[in-house]
């Protein structure tokens, strides 16, 4: 990652140019950069440690294992199992659903993927320890700020970009290693820990996956699927999108295994990642593991195998096409991880749960991702934050069933530890909770939680049980609230007029729950408005709502 830092030079460099022709050299200029200057070695192979083991206690007899699938900017109707979906089936993650519970409202922390991570990761809103924003490199937001400025949208409304510089490198913005990660936490109660892919909490000073608690860690570095000249491996990439040229400039295709050196995967990252996984499985199939399995799919850059691409010929879209064969892979990868566990007799006794990180991006150019919810990533309308969010276990829960009351990703960490029967930290407040007993006690009438709280700068959410306040306070800009009957007409009707008086009450909490939160711990670099309604290959017409988001 030595790489990033020459991107200050390059915009150094820029500040003479004329603007037509900046960001364009930005790109070139990055894409040198990051070929030069990063060494990636060849494939290496990697050998899972299987560990002393008792092999003599029958699987149903030792504590559960744990895996933890976790998708990358998945939307809600990326699933054939939320409606009638001609672009993508996934009969796999279908059939993991139909096999245990689903929640219905499975909220992710977070509109966007590292402060998400965080909670899962922590038990805990991120904004507690200072994780309120995604890290990106230098010259990302000021390079696609400058794409920006070349495409033609004059409705969109005045960003604004803070003058505050963070003291802190793109490697040092990460979760405090104060955390209690659940990776820790299940280690101390005997567990062996796994992660592969994505991690996005911190590159240095301690706070790897391997240095957070993960005994192996397989990391993602580079953030493409496969090489560019790979004839097997077919590419989208959106001229419309500015966050799409900078990753095809930008990035490359790397991994590393617990801190070595940068090596080449072998093949297409999902289906690599995949491989691994049930390397992994295998090794440990004789102990209790936790398995991380942070998946990159389906974030851009899109690229597809061209097997999975050429299996969906009746898609007409090229991005359209390339994007559900990058789903096909990742629902493939979770039908070979049940295939591993089953086979390895595991099955009964694993707790399995898949999710994603946040819900669909507008930027992708697909208008029904997220259908039939609001909004996208970056955004706290649902469709940024609701997420697919299934869970299986045969020896415990129920199968075919759904679960109705709002859930959020922090209640992963605190319902696994309860699965390893780990302790809780009890030195700082934990925000999730145990699902178990709301999902086998059906006497239970209570629900986890009263409110759930979404914070990242300008962009604020709050709801209960019935009712969401959605806030956009972008400093020095117009104030802007929505507030929402969830159980009746989703949020296409604001009430924010008819119900003064539950506005006021949410307002209080979210005012009371922030409070208890703390400062950044770096700031964020612009606030921009975003297109509820229209993605980014769509333009902007009068009477479009805008919502702001930091980061």
């Amino acid at each position: 990652m030595k790489w990033i830092t020459g991107i200050a030079l390059v915009l150094v460099v820029l500040m003479g140019t004329g603007w037509i022709f900046r960001a364009e050299i930005a790109l070139f200029g990055i894409g040198q950069l990051a070929s030069s200057q990063s060494v990636i070695g060849p494939t290496q192979e990697i050998t899972w440690s299987t560990g002393a083991v008792d092999k003599t206690l029958d699987p149903a007899e030792r504590p559960p294992n744990i895996v933890l699938i976790l998708a990358d900017d998945l939307g809600w109707n990326d699933l054939s199992m939320n409606g009638p979906n001609p672009t993508t089936q996934t009969p796999n993650i279908d059939a993991l659903a139909a096999q245990g519970v689903t929640f219905s409202q499975g909220y992710a922390a977070n509109a966007s993927c590292a402060p998400s991570r965080a909670a899962l990761m922590s038990g805990r809103y991120a904004t507690r320890f200072g994780f309120e924003f995604t890290p990106t490199p230098p010259g990302m937001i000021p390079i696609t700020n400058m794409i920006g400025e070349m495409q033609d949208r004059p409705l969109l409304p005045p960003g604004v970009t803070s003058s505050e510089e963070s003291t802190l490198t793109y490697p040092e913005m990460a979760m405090p290693p104060s955390e209690i990660t659940l990776a820790e936490l299940i280690a101390d109660a005997g567990y062996h820990t796994l992660h592969i892919g994505k991690w996005h909490l911190g590159l240095e000073k301690g706070t790897l996956p391997h240095e957070q608690g993960f005994a192996e860690s397989l990391l993602r570095v580079g953030g493409l699927y496969g090489r560019l000249d790979d004839p097997d491996v077919i590419q989208a990439r959106q001229e419309f999108d500015p966050i799409d040229r900078f990753l095809w400039a930008a990035t490359g295709l790397s991994a590393r295994f617990n801190g070595g050196p940068l090596f080449e995967p072998p093949k297409y990252l999902t289906d690599y990642y995949t491989d691994e996984a049930v390397k992994a499985i295998e090794a440990n199939k004789d102990r209790p593991f936790f398995l991380y399995l942070a998946h990159w799919a389906p974030h851009t850059p899109l690229q597809a195998t061209r097997e999975d691409y050429e299996a969906l010929s009746d898609i007409e879209l090229h991005r359209e096409r390339v994007y559900a064969a990058m789903i096909r892979s990742l629902d493939r990868s979770v039908g070979r991880v049940m295939d591993a566990l089953k086979s390895n007799g595991l099955d009964e006794n694993t707790l399995v749960i898949f999710t994603s990180d946040n819900g669909g991006a507008g930027y992708i150019g697909l208008p029904n991702v997220n259908d039939p919810y609001r909004g996208w990533k970056g955004s706290f309308f649902e469709g940024g934050i609701r997420v697919p969010f299934l869970a299986r276990w045969p020896a415990r829960l129920p199968s075919g069933s759904t679960y109705t009351a709002p859930v959020h990703h922090f209640d992963i960490y605190t319902t696994a530890a309860a699965t390893a029967g780990a302790d809780l930290p009890t030195d700082r407040p934990i925000d999730g909770v145990d699902l178990m007993p709301y999902l086998i006690n059906t006497d239970l009438t209570d629900t986890p939680h009263e409110h759930l709280f979404f914070r990242s700068g300008a962009a604020q959410a709050v709801r209960d049980e019935r009712w969401k306040l959605v806030v956009s306070a972008p400093q020095g800009l117009p104030r802007k609230e929505w507030l929402f009957d969830l159980t009746s007409d989703g949020e296409w009707n604001n009430l924010l007029a008819e119900q003064p008086e539950v506005a006021n009450r949410l307002r209080d909490a979210l005012e009371a729950h922030n409070s208890e939160q703390t400062e950044p711990l770096w700031p964020s670099i612009a606030t921009t408005a975003r297109n509820i309604d229209r993605d980014l290959s769509q333009q902007d017409q009068p009477g479009d709502e805008f919502a702001y988001w930091s980061n």
